[in-house]
């Protein structure tokens, strides 16, 4: 077992392949899937996702849940992009996000000078977004 951080692994309600190319677009990387079918699972469909990795600049996992399997909701917890990118991309993914999803809290500068916003995008994923280093505080 490596040390590092741990990754990110969502169960969807049957759109995994949607939501996967959806983050695949909204953060650029290579996406692959595979389907219930070709690792021989038989808790869902053969269609199903049974695992989809999306690498890149911002690396997640994913698959359609299982029939004994919940799928993803969010609760005192975010996925955070803190610092991960210019100021710049951080808010067009920010912008990205919230397209068809909820904003908690707008992507604006904060009073101890950090730039942060959080949302909940259109699968229900909770983020916290943004940066303390803007050359332009």
């Amino acid at each position: 077992m490596s040390a590092g951080a741990p990754g990110v692994y969502l169960l969807f309600p049957g759109n995994a392949a949607e939501a996967l190319a959806y983050y695949r677009d909204v953060f650029g990387g290579e996406l692959e899937l595979h389907d219930y079918a070709a690792f021989g699972r038989t808790d869902g469909p053969g269609d199903a996702i049974a695992h989809g990795v999306l690498t890149g600049p911002v690396a997640l996992a994913g698959a359609d849940a299982g029939s004994d399997d919940d799928a993803v909701h969010m609760g005192g917890m975010f996925l955070s992009l803190l610092g991960t990118a210019p100021v710049a991309e951080l808010a067009r993914c920010f912008a990205a996000l919230a397209a068809e999803g909820r904003i908690i809290e707008p992507f604006v500068r904060r009073p101890w000078g950090a730039i942060d916003g959080q949302l909940v995008d259109r699968y229900g994923v909770r983020w916290l977004i943004g940066s303390e280093d803007d050359p332009a505080a």
